[in-house]
């Protein structure tokens, strides 16, 4: 995987929602694993964030054979009060974006 950061302690700008609905819209068929990677988080923490996810209405599945297919709803309101009128369509718009950049352009040391 090209440009993956080392594992990072502390607080962060971006919730680790935030980051495997991004990993998501990038690629809806994505494996469980491969969100896993991209997101740096665990197999099992990105399952439970699918499952919240999924719970709330932001996101749906289907299954072919092996595969999940997922489905972001793109019109759903984000969450906490200070967001009040954005959707999510609006959120990836800008992580989408700039994950699509950073892996273009890698950042000179």
């Amino acid at each position: 995987m090209v440009g993956v950061p080392e594992s990072h302690s502390g607080w962060t700008f971006i919730t680790s929602h935030a980051r495997v609905l991004a990993a998501i819209a990038d690629n809806p068929n994505a494996r469980i694993r491969d969100i896993a990677a991209r997101c740096r988080l665990t197999e099992r923490a990105v399952s439970r964030i699918i499952s919240d996810l999924e719970q709330d209405g932001y996101l749906s599945h289907t299954r072919d054979g092996r595969t999940n297919t997922y489905r972001i709803e793109p019109d759903k309101v984000l969450r906490h009060p200070a967001e009040a009128g954005l959707s999510v369509a609006s959120l990836l718009s800008l992580l989408v974006q700039d994950e699509t950049d950073r892996v273009r352009k890698p950042v000179a040391p």
